[in-house]
C-alpha cells in the first residue's frame, strides 16, 4: 500500500492524515527522520515556515529532506510548506529546502484577518476547487521546469516542478480531497 507522511512538526498534521486517507492510502505522521525511508510521498503542511525551520533544524530533518527530495520522492508543500520548497524567498537571503525553483513573498495577501476563500481553476485538478487562504503566500515567479497551476489575481498560488506540488492555499481544510488525489497520483507513478 502507498503510504504518504505528513511531516508532523507544526501546522495543519491531522488534517492532512484525514485528506491522505480519504484517497485510499496510508497516511503517517512523521516525527523521526528515520520514518522518511518507510514513506512513498510527504507532505510538508501550512504552519509558520520560519518556526517550521527551526524545528527541522531542533530535529536534524534538514539534510534527510533535502536527500528525500533528490532521490526523487513526491513532496507536496501547503502554504508554509510551500515556502519551505521555494529556492527564493522575498526579503530573505537564505531559503529553506531550495527544491523548488521558485520565488516566492511571504504573507502576500495580507495577515490572519484578511484570510479568506476564493474558487480556483486547477490545471488537471478541478475547474471549481474552493482554496482557503490564510496568511497566504504567493508564488512571484517560476523557473522553466515549473508548471503553474493555479493563479488568483495575477499571483500564482499552486505550481509543480517534477515530483514537486505545492499551493499556496490550505486544500486539507475542505472537504474536496481532489488536490491531495493528484498528488497520490504523483506519487504512485
Amino acid at each position: 500500500m502507498v503510504k504518504i507522511g505528513v511531516l508532523g512538526l507544526q501546522g495543519a498534521i491531522p488534517e492532512h492524515i484525514r485528506s491522505v486517507q480519504t484517497t485510499g492510502v496510508e497516511g503517517i505522521i512523521i516525527k523521526r527522520k528515520e520514518q522518511l525511508d518507510e514513506i512513498d510521498g510527504l507532505i510538508l503542511p501550512g504552519g509558520e515556515s520560519t518556526t517550521m525551520r527551526r524545528l527541522i533544524d531542533k530535529y536534524d530533518f534538514f539534510d534527510a529532506l533535502v536527500t528525500f527530495g533528490n532521490r526523487g520522492k513526491p513532496i507536496f508543500g501547503t502554504c508554509a510548506g510551500l515556502i519551505l520548497l521555494a529556492n527564493q524567498i522575498i526579503g530573505q537571503d537564505h531559503a529553506h529546502l531550495s527544491l523548488m525553483d521558485m520565488k516566492v513573498e511571504r504573507n502576500a495577501f495580507g495577515r490572519q484577518r484578511e484570510s479568506f476563500e476564493a474558487e480556483l481553476e486547477i490545471k488537471n485538478v478541478a475547474e471549481d476547487f474552493e482554496a482557503i487562504f490564510i496568511r497566504a503566500p504567493s508564488i512571484e515567479s517560476v523557473g522553466p521546469d515549473v508548471e503553474v497551476l493555479a493563479t488568483y489575481h495575477d499571483k500564482i498560488v499552486a505550481a509543480r516542478q517534477g515530483h514537486y506540488l505545492c499551493s499556496a492555499f490550505h486544500p486539507e481544510l475542505t472537504d474536496d480531497h481532489r488536490l491531495t488525489e493528484y498528488f497520490v497520483k504523483m506519487v504512485k507513478s
